[in-house]
């Protein structure tokens, strides 16, 4: 099965070293979904649980969670780990915007 997104180097490094750091159990995964409505919504990311309403996928070693409502959302989308000046964290962009 191809997987519905792409995780960067950096992102999956960032991944495993927050779910070792923390101690995080095998039960979770990477959740990559949609907050608010379809078309002005935003991104969402967290680790999380699946649940009956999931897809799981194994991306490159990263349990990655998505809703099956988000899945046609999300679809291409890339996740990246970003560390600038103004601090450091997650980014999801979308092949289509760019």
């Amino acid at each position: 099965m191809k997987s519905p997104i792409q995780l960067t180097e950096k992102a999956k490094l960032e991944i495993k070293s927050t779910l070792q750091a923390n101690k995080i159990p095998d039960t979770y995964g990477l959740r990559v979904g949609l907050k608010g409505g379809a078309c002005s919504g935003t991104f969402l990311l967290g680790f999380d649980t699946a649940t009956e309403f999931d897809q799981t996928y194994l991306i490159e070693g990263v349990k990655v969670l998505i809703d099956k409502r988000h899945l046609m959302y999300v679809i291409g989308v890339s996740v990246d780990y970003e560390e600038g000046a103004n601090g450091s964290g997650y980014t999801v962009s979308s092949a289509e915007k760019k």
